[in-house]
């Protein structure tokens, strides 16, 4: 075909079949939106894969030799119903073909073949013969939005292991056809539409429906009496999915909580499930029982608002989503769960009232316990209780709310306008950073408070959040911390504060330790306008008046296993530094090069996320919070 000149190909292309007909040991051949002329007795006997993409008549030709044919890909093609055997016994060479409703028990023509692809004949109607291609392994009917009959002698392929029925959306029998995939380790069924009633389809007599309603059927008086006793989220508990499951999509099947299977637990097998582009608003419980899932797709879930508990089997999660307005505001985890990677994307990211366990929890300010305010030795702040501040991340649109509490790292803070620093801020230094020596105490250091107030010298109405760099000379340790918020809009004032609280174990400040924080803007360069910065810190101890049996205030927060003094190793550099950065969970692209000079990598090439820590202590629930 490469000695073809190329005017020729600006049109279709035409092919002999008596160009094939000394071809006697071809095994591969393809003849894509090619038209072919002349007698197809004399395409090759020993063909095993055969591609004809765009195949224009609506049936094969009862000619067309393909006993020994492994693969048959005609998608795209004009077929309208597919369905071949041999009618007479003869030998095979010698044996007319034609194409039948209804096959004999007579050898099949396609006694060889185990893949069939049919994607996308929008024609095609029917699908017959199943009980003639015994050795059928793949069958894949992807795009197929004619297709009305899939022949129940489907049940006699023992070998299939893959079906795609995706957007064979007026498929009647489709429940009747995927409880016969006896040994189907993966079932397509993407855009079929699932989440609309298709009890019709199922014999109103049958077992399974009796089943499905808890009604006899000896007390089944007619359709309709059924169909009214019928609960809607019921209606689809007669569809029976294939007990050695291990793949399955339901991609885009219009499925809620109401109208989703209720039953997987036949599912024993199954590891990776798509319920992407469905109306769900939180994670079906019978999701949460399958006892090997590994893959849960619930991407551009629009109305979800809540996933909790996923199976702890669970390595990998999406639950990205494109919406300009996201619901997600929680995630939950057990605390076996199985080291995760995760796929959010930024536009999932709430700037208010929002929990991804393990990540970041965002609350009200004024929701915040006493308790818990006491214990991070934050007083006096009742005047932030009833204000509003207007805040973003990346790719999200600003939203106004009232001040909030964010926690990611074993870090506590939250940023309003306000002129002065609290009073229990004890040592204050004008400038970007502070030094210090961790002063002596008879009780123990539990954490440090730092803030910054950034006063605005010059026009602007939006502030970008400096990141936080705090050294610990003496122990050689650094971390680096960039803020959940991007960036905070002037609402009528001219300093921003920052307060943050950051809970350290006894390995990592201490008595004597000489400490350096520093303020450092991510881009100085795209500043239109400069600050006078002023910072301080204070000391956190353990409070002797409390008492030690009445649970700890901050016990779940410390439970949180990538947090200081748990495990950081998928945030820390070649060069020692541990960047803390919900980008670095998220696996975006980070500009670490200002923060720790040129070629400093991470240690790690992935974060493996675990939301809970393992460790097991009096102040951490073993069962979780």
């Amino acid at each position: 075909m490469g000695m073809l000149e190329k005017e020729k190909l600006h049109g279709p292309i035409e092919l002999k079949t008596d160009a094939l007909s000394k071809m006697d040991r071809l095994m591969l051949l393809q003849l894509n939106y090619v038209q072919i002329t002349g007698s197809y007795k004399n395409f090759p006997e020993e063909l095993r894969w055969l591609c004809m993409h765009g195949f224009p008549l609506k049936s094969l030709p009862s000619d067309l030799p393909m006993e020994n044919v492994v693969a048959l890909d005609m998608s795209y093609s004009n077929i309208e119903s597919f369905g071949i055997c041999y009618r007479y016994p003869e030998r095979l060479h010698k044996r007319p073909k034609q194409l039948t409703g209804s096959c004999s028990k007579d050898k099949s023509l396609l006694g060889s073949l185990k893949i069939l692809n049919l994607s996308f004949c929008e024609e095609l109607q029917s699908l017959l013969g199943f009980d003639h291609i015994p050795k059928l392994e793949r069958l894949i009917l992807k795009g197929c939005i004619g297709m009305l009959d899939v022949c129940e002698s489907i049940e006699q392929c023992l070998e299939l292991v893959v079906v795609d029925l995706s957007y064979c959306n007026k498929l009647g029998k489709l429940p009747r056809i995927i409880g016969m995939l006896k040994k189907v380790e993966t079932l397509l069924l993407e855009g079929c539409n699932l989440g609309e009633s298709r009890i019709e389809d199922v014999g109103m007599d049958s077992p399974e429906m009796s089943k499905a309603n808890n009604i006899g059927t000896n007390t089944i008086t007619s359709s309709s009496t059924v169909l009214e006793a019928i609960p809607s989220y019921s209606k689809l508990f007669a569809i029976s999915l294939p007990r050695y499951l291990v793949s399955l999509l339901l991609k885009n099947n219009n499925l809620s909580i109401e109208s989703f299977p209720l039953d997987f637990s036949c599912l024993a097998m199954l590891k990776e499930l798509n319920l992407d582009e469905n109306p769900i608003v939180s994670l079906p419980s019978c999701v949460r029982s399958l006892p090997r899932l590994q893959t849960l797709g619930m991407k551009n879930c629009n109305m979800l608002t809540s996933v909790e508990h996923p199976p702890h089997t669970l390595t990998h999660l999406n639950l990205d989503s494109h919406s300009n307005n996201p619901l997600l505001q929680k995630v939950v985890f057990d605390r076996q769960m199985s080291p995760l990677q995760f796929f959010l994307g930024h536009m999932i990211l709430a700037l208010s009232s929002f929990e991804f366990e393990g990540m970041v929890k965002i609350q009200p300010m004024a929701a915040i316990e006493e308790k818990v305010l006491h214990c991070l030795g934050w007083t006096n702040l009742d005047f932030l209780n009833g204000s509003h501040t207007t805040t973003s991340v990346e790719y999200r649109e600003s939203e106004e709310s009232e001040i909030q509490m964010y926690y990611e790292f074993g870090i506590f803070s939250t940023s309003y306008w306000d002129k002065e620093m609290p009073n229990w801020i004890t040592n204050k230094s004008i400038g970007p950073s502070i030094s210090f020596t961790v002063p002596s105490s008879p009780k123990k250091l539990t954490g440090l408070n730092c803030c910054y107030m950034l006063t605005k010298l010059g026009e602007g109405i939006v502030v970008d959040l400096p990141v936080i760099k705090i050294n610990n000379f003496t122990k050689n340790l650094t971390w680096i911390y960039k803020n959940y918020i991007g960036s905070v809009f002037d609402t009528n004032g001219e300093c921003v504060s920052l307060l943050s609280h950051w809970m350290f174990g006894m390995n990592e400040m201490e008595y004597g330790d000489h400490i350096t924080i520093t303020i450092l803007r991510e881009k100085p360069d795209v500043f239109s306008y400069k600050f006078r910065i002023e910072c301080g810190v204070s000391f956190v101890y353990d409070d002797e008046d409390i008492d030690k049996e009445e649970e700890d205030a901050l016990s779940y927060y410390k439970s949180w296993n990538h947090i200081i003094s748990g495990d950081l190793s998928g945030f820390q550099l070649t060069t020692g530094e541990y960047i803390l950065s919900k980008d670095r969970m998220l696996r975006s692209s980070m500009d670490i090069d200002y923060l720790c000079g040129d070629g400093a990598q991470f240690k790690d090439e992935k974060v493996d996320f675990i939301a809970l820590s393992q460790r097991k202590s009096g102040r951490v629930p073993e069962d979780g919070p």
